[in-house]
């Protein structure tokens, strides 16, 4: 068992890398089992830890990673902190005032109530249940 720290965008992640069997690595981050299926070895100049080339497979179905998006139409309302999208409570096309809650992040066991930021109409979804995401992604977009 190794344990490792990784600070990403200010982000604190404990790693705990369990068992390595051949391709797959049975890891924790944040408290929270993973698979990891190991990518082939590349020849590199510069080593890179197991998990850096890893691609995340969960015993369940897999949530894909959103990045931040790059500009779009509209303004985006972002999210305050990575988490995993638990519920989303708008639709294309709905029209929302400030305040009210467009999405439900959960952060740290928590369930976190996105609120819209201003009033506008939902032009985009980018995320959808289940997604995990990153501090700054773009969780609905407003026109």
């Amino acid at each position: 068992m190794k344990e490792y720290k990784y600070k990403i965008n200010g982000n604190t992640f404990n790693v705990v890398i369990n068992e390595i069997d051949e391709s797959l690595a049975k890891v924790e981050v944040n408290g929270t089992s993973y698979n990891v299926e190991l990518a082939k070895k590349k020849k590199s100049v510069i080593s890179r830890p197991a998990i850096a080339k890893a691609k995340n497979v969960h015993s369940q179905a897999a949530p894909s990673v959103s990045k931040p998006a790059a500009k779009t139409a509209g303004h985006g309302v972002k999210s305050p902190l990575p988490g995993v999208i638990v519920d989303i409570k708008c639709a294309v096309g709905d029209s929302v005032k400030k305040g009210d809650v467009i999405v439900v992040l959960e952060a740290m066991k928590m369930e976190n109530n996105i609120n819209a930021d201003s009033d506008g109409v939902i032009s985009s979804i980018p995320v959808k249940q289940g997604d995990s995401v990153l501090e700054g992604t773009d969780l609905v977009v407003l026109a």
